[in-house]
């Protein structure tokens, strides 16, 4: 889930990104990074829930999975996603580590997802939306 050898880390794709451009998106493109960001860190706010609190309900799909805006609506509002994001991230490898886990067994309020599911999905929808980031970072700044 952290990254390296074939995939970028969360921090390395994020870390630079220009200030500037957080809002901006190219011709063709369909997300800029403040869209991108917030939609990592909802999608993996709800699995981190969904994981680990049967009671969890999850945002209305797809219109609560991104942000209403282009931008983030104020500059802190960027480090703010990527703190809660961070946090989110580091909960969901603590339940994956977590003492006696079974990462095969079923939830109990699912419709068969076990947490070794959920750490996968995890896995690859950041490093989907990680490469987009990336790929848009070098649209935007070359």
């Amino acid at each position: 889930m952290r990254g390296h050898q074939a995939h970028i880390d969360f921090d390395t794709a994020l870390g630079d990104f220009p200030p500037e451009l957080r809002g901006s998106k190219p011709e063709g493109a369909p997300h800029t990074a403040w869209q991108l960001l917030e939609h990592m860190r909802i999608a993996q706010h709800d699995i981190l829930e969904f994981s680990r609190n049967p009671s969890h309900k999850s945002p209305k799909w797809p219109e609560a999975y991104w942000p209403k805006t282009e931008a983030p609506p104020r500059p802190e509002d960027w480090d703010a996603s990527v703190k809660q994001f961070q946090e989110d991230f580091r909960e969901m490898e603590t339940l994956i580590g977590g003492e006696g886990q079974d990462l095969f067994r079923q939830f109990t309020h699912g419709t068969g997802q076990t947490l070794l599911r959920e750490a996968l999905l995890v896995a690859s929808h950041n490093s989907y939306h990680l490469g987009q980031l990336v790929f848009l970072k070098k649209m935007l700044t070359d």
